[in-house]
Parts: C-alpha cells; sequence; structure tokens
C-alpha cells in the first residue's frame, strides 16, 4: 500500500512529506492506521543531527491509532484494536530484560540505532524503491506503520488519539521519571528543570506521588504558567534569577529531595544536581548531544552524600505501566487533553516543531 510520512533527508534541512510503499507486517509484526503522532524534542534532535541516524528516516516515536493487519503469529493486539504506539520493543529475553530493566533492551537498542525493525530491515521504500528508515521502530508521523506487535499496546477507545498518543512516550517518560527513577514519595519537595512535553509529565507524576512542593523552572512563561495548573506549587524564571539559589530559597536554605532535568543541556544537568539537598537525588532525563559533557563539584558527591542518575523512558515497562496511567487519565489525576493545543495536518509537521520549540504549544500533535 501507499501512504504519505514525515521524511527527513538531510539533517538540518525541512522535514517533507512523500508518497512511501509500505510493505506488509511481517512475523510478529503489525501495521497500524495513525490517527495522532505527538511531536517531541527527541524527534527534532534528529533533525539537527544532534541525535544522528541513518537517513531518509520517517520520524515519530509517539502514536496512537487503530490495527489494520497483524502478521504471522501475532495473537494481540487484534485488527480492530485501538492502541497507544510505543518506541521500545522489548525482547524478554537480553540481560536487561531479564534483570527487569525492559527500557535498556540490547535487541531494541540495535534496531534503533540502525533505523530497522526488531525483525529486520524497513518496511518502508521510496518512489525509486530505496529503503526509508523508521524512527525507534514506529515511524509514527505517518498515515500508517508497520511496528512489532509488542510496541502496539491496546488502550480502551473512549481515550482521545491525541490524548493516547502522548501515552507512548512522553507520559511513560515523565512520570516514570518521577515514580521510578527519582522514586519520588509523599511529602517530598521536588524541582524539575523544563516544563516541556515531558517536563510537564515529570511534575504530574511528582503531584501523584504526593510530593508538598514542586518547582518548576523553565524559561518560557507560557510552560511556566502550565505548569502551574498542572500541579507545580511554584515556578521559576532561570533567565532572571539563578535557579539553583531559587530552589534554595523555596525549600528553606536546604534543597530539593529530588531534582529531575528534563531539558538535556549541560547547563541544567548541573543546576539540577545542585540543587538537589544533601543525601538527595538528581535525575537526568533530558537528551544532550553525544559529546556533550557535565561539570560537576567532585567533592560534592562524598561529602554530600548526593546521587545523580539517568533515566530512559522512565524506566517503563510499557505493557506493565500503561494501564495504570489509563485508569489515571480516566481519574483525572493525570491530566492530557490540556496538553495538546495545537494539532497539525502532516504537511504542517515544520510548522509544529517551530510551535513546540517556542513554546506556543506544551505538545503539538500531528493528525493525518
Amino acid at each position: 500500500m501507499t501512504v504519505r510520512a514525515v521524511v527527513l533527508r538531510e539533517y538540518g534541512e525541512p522535514v517533507r512529506v512523500e508518497r512511501l510503499r509500505l510493505l506488509p507486517p511481517g512475523p510478529g509484526e503489525v501495521r497500524v492506521r495513525i490517527a495522532a503522532s505527538g511531536v517531541c524534542h527527541t524527534d527534532l534532535h534528529v533533525v539537527t543531527g544532534d541525535l544522528p541516524l541513518p537517513l531518509p528516516m520517517v520520524l515519530g516515536h509517539e502514536g496512537a491509532g487503530v490495527v489494520e493487519a497483524v502478521g504471522p503469529g501475532v495473537t494481540t493486539p487484534a485488527v480492530g484494536q485501538t492502541v497507544v504506539v510505543s518506541w521500545m520493543p522489548s525482547c524478554g529475553e537480553c540481560f536487561w530484560c531479564a534483570t527487569g530493566r525492559p527500557d535498556l533492551c540490547e535487541r531494541a537498542a540495535y534496531a534503533a540505532a540502525r533505523g530497522i525493525l526488531p525483525g529486520g530491515g524497513t518496511r518502508w521504500l521510496d518512489q525509486q524503491g530505496e529503503p526509508v528508515y523508521q524512527f525507534s521502530a514506529a515511524g509514527t508521523m505517518a498515515e500508517a506503520a508497520v511496528v512489532p506487535a509488542a510496541c502496539a499496546l491496546p488502550v480502551p477507545a473512549d481515550v482521545p488519539p491525541t490524548s493516547a498518543a502522548l501515552l507512548g512516550c512522553s507520559v511513560l517518560t515523565g512520570t516514570g521519571a518521577a515514580l521510578r527513577t527519582g522514586r519520588v514519595r509523599p511529602g517530598e519537595q521536588v524541582a524539575v528543570f523544563g516544563a516541556g512535553g515531558v517536563g510537564l509529565q515529570v511534575i504530574q507524576g511528582a503531584r501523584i506521588a504526593g510530593a508538598t512542593r514542586i518547582i518548576a523552572v523553565d524559561r518560557l512563561p507560557e510552560r511556566r504558567a502550565m505548569a502551574l495548573r498542572l500541579g507545580a506549587t511554584d515556578a521559576v524564571d532561570p533567565s532572571e534569577v539563578d535557579p539553583v539559589l531559587a530552589v534554595l530559597d523555596l525549600t528553606g536554605g536546604r534543597g530539593a529531595d529530588c531534582a529531575i532535568e528534563a531539558v538535556g543541556t549541560p547547563e541544567t544537568i548541573a543546576a539540577a544536581f545542585n540543587s538537589a539537598r544533601r543525601g538527595g537525588r538528581a535525575v537526568v532525563v533530558g537528551v544532550c548531544p553525544p559529546a556533550a559533557d557535565v561539570c560537576i563539584n567532585a567533592f560534592a558527591l562524598p561529602s554530600q552524600g548526593k546521587t545523580i542518575t539517568g533515566c530512559w523512558y522512565g524506566e517503563s515497562d510499557p505493557a506493565r505501566d500503561l494501564p495504570d496511567l489509563v485508569e489515571h487519565y480516566r481519574a483525572g489525576r493525570l491530566r492530557l487533553d490540556e496538553l495538546v493545543t495545537r494539532r497539525f495536518a502532516l504537511e504542517e509537521a515544520q510548522a509544529a516543531f517551530a510551535a513546540m520549540t517556542s513554546g506556543a504549544s506544551p505538545r503539538a500533535v500531528l493528525v493525518p
């Protein structure tokens, strides 16, 4: 079949919509008719070349849609089911999967770095018959995509697709950073550096965990305002005040029990570490360019007893965690509908990236 998809052919160049041939799903794969695809900063890292991957590539790694066809051996999901597309097709067999960290799956990481599916190769061909690679086994910025069955997770049909799409990446990553990696507990004070698509979900995760003070640090007023609506108790503009001193001031001079970085710059990572209290925790969610280094005071590590740790996909197991997140959403504890303030057609993908980076929309969504 032929589908339209958002394709990146050269780093730093505008993305464009192309008509591609989509091959049938192979063993263990399904074809999903995409109803909505989130636009994430990680997609932008590919566009800029900060995340170097094979080109040409279909972008998009969080989405929702309906299963149209299944390949050999697939028993779930079934044709006609509404699904969230996750970008982590954990194999369940490697060292990381066997030790409870499917987010670090070796097989999935190998496939993602090469722009292919775990089953080998890509299911897209351009008009010349040349392969077009697939971002993180998802490639949701398209009318339809073939993905591993393990990445197509059923959700109730009454969850709007534009909200369900966010569950595939930003929600699992952000809430997981607070609830799992950060281990935020009731009564704690949390600082969140960055109130973009993932940072806002960190804030919601901290609120769900019972944090009593949640400090959002972001330079954009629109994002600070949204952070306050979603559960932050305080908002700090780092362009006007030193954010570390502001966090210390708001926490009685002690520092945050847990500071979570969701921007992806060496400066904000260092600031998150420095704003954590003695014995506190700093969690890094933001993705920096591969060659970036972070400078923190070495003496502070032993003398202050702090820990700093990375967080990949919120340490999530989508099959395990998604049902809980859906219940939080249906109960009103996880608010997603108001995050999607802009909807774009596939042909407007470049404008969607611009809206995301400007702060005009917490989460831009492409609707084929």
